[in-house]
């Protein structure tokens, strides 16, 4: 066992390795004197604590505190400033996750608060998130179960209620996009009427918030614009409908009543009934993602361009009906509860054919994971600091896998200028970010 510190020796640094590293990284610490006691003993990086998990004598462990930009090493014992390191350590900004807006306290009754960025609140129920393709400071919640849309503005960092849900006679919105020039917004409905309102539309001229109605059909759980064609394709959850729907060419007139052409074409079905889906369409407009919600899979149909259409879809990762958590290729992955994708280009596919890969959020893995163009899924960001205790779930800031926890994360945003994630937290009642440390 090592021997306690002794006061009446000199407390000496002789290395530390890793050399290099960013937030969450362990480091490790050597020299003389550090003693036998980690409640006894502070190390600063750059005048930043770093957590001491250990000692023993002659070496000490600690986790790279985030900021720790200068990389001085000084340690404390029992309170005195005993001793600089020589050498500082190379610190690496990375990529973290950090709570952007909302707070959630002690009885959970803070409510819904427009305002802000400090004192906003709410983000109570899963939404599906989308940058405004004209106005990237413009990033729109569409609730499921609440309040309608809300209005996340960056440029002077407010959140308001856009559109109530009553605006659109709205129960259950459960997705957003735009049209192809961006001058509409369009949300998905969820409701069970076999004539419901399955999707609506607003204008840019009117400030988005002028809805009518788009389709009926009965429950739908997504709507995606075709980023080539301009075609618009929603899902039916009953039988699992996958229709085609020429938006552009029914586009609602000025002060009329409803809108002209509201005939839609079955593509094909899911598989199976009572399967909740969301379409992900991939920027070049060759393939969709099918995110099955509530059955734990995604699909894939590839769109052929001679029929102008997308085809038959097929497995790409996960396994109907097999809720899990396993990282890995194709049927052999597990998921649960995949809810919002976004396709994010990755510089190390440059002159590939397929240069992006798949993020998505997952509500009951309590994560964000990486779905690659070859069917690969690893977890990019959730589930750490396990050494506080076993579960997935929590909050918690900081290294994407070693600390940062969601809780029950459904929206997923990507800032491509920026190069950030946003995250709607729903158990949290936050909105995270994921991005470089700033």
């Amino acid at each position: 066992m090592a021997q306690a510190y002794d006061p009446s020796l000199p407390v000496v640094i002789t290395g530390f390795t890793p050399q290099t590293g960013g937030v969450g990284q362990r480091l490790v610490i050597y020299g003389q004197n550090f003693g036998n006691d980690p409640g006894a003993i502070k190390v600063l990086i750059a005048g930043k604590e770093a957590r001491v998990i250990g000692v023993q004598g002659e070496s000490l462990y600690c986790i790279v505190p985030e900021k720790a930009y200068s990389g001085t090493i000084e340690i404390y014992i029992e309170g005195a400033l005993l001793t600089t390191a020589d050498q500082v350590f190379n610190y690496e900004r990375k990529k973290v996750v950090s709570t952007l807006i909302g707070y959630k306290n002690e009885i959970d009754d803070q409510g819904w608060i427009d305002g802000k960025f400090n004192v906003a609140a709410g983000f109570r129920e899963p939404a599906y998130l989308k940058f405004d393709p004209q106005n990237p400071d413009h990033l729109y919640a569409a609730y499921d179960h609440g309040p309608g849309i809300y209005l996340i503005d960056f440029n002077d960092s407010t959140v308001k209620q856009h559109l109530t849900a009553s605006a659109g006679n709205w129960n259950r919105l459960r997705s957003l996009d735009f049209s192809i020039d961006g001058q509409y917004m369009i949300v998905s409905h969820d409701q069970w009427d076999p004539n419901g309102i399955s999707t609506s539309i607003m204008s840019r001229t009117n400030g988005f918030k002028d809805p009518q109605i788009l389709t009926t059909s009965r429950a739908a759980n997504g709507a995606a614009i075709h980023p080539i064609n301009g075609e618009m394709y929603f899902n039916g959850y009953e039988k699992g409908e996958f229709y085609r729907f020429d938006v552009m060419n029914s586009i609602p007139v000025a002060g009329a009543e409803g809108l002209g052409p509201k005939d839609y074409e079955m593509l094909f079905l899911v598989q199976d009934n009572g399967w909740e889906f969301r379409i992900e369409i991939h920027p070049s407009g060759k393939y969709a993602y099918i995110v099955v919600v509530n059955q734990h899979y995604i699909l894939r149909t590839d769109y052929n361009e001679s029929s102008k259409s997308f085809s038959q879809p097929y497995l790409v990762c996960g396994e109907p009906r097999s809720a899990g958590w396993v990282d890995g290729v194709g049927s052999s992955v597990r998921l649960d509860t995949p809810y919002q994708g976004v396709f994010v280009k990755n510089s190390d596919y440059a002159g590939n054919d397929d240069e992006y890969d798949f993020y998505f959020t997952e509500q009951f893995n309590h994560d964000v994971r990486i779905l690659t163009p070859e069917g690969k899924v690893s977890t990019f960001a959730g589930r750490g600091s396990s050494s506080i205790n076993p579960n997935p779930y929590g909050f918690v800031d900081g290294d994407l896998r070693n600390e940062a926890r969601f809780d029950r994360p459904s929206g997923l945003a990507y800032d491509e200028t920026a190069k950030a994630f946003y995250i709607l937290d729903q158990e949290n009642r936050r909105i995270r970010k994921i991005a470089l440390e700033e």
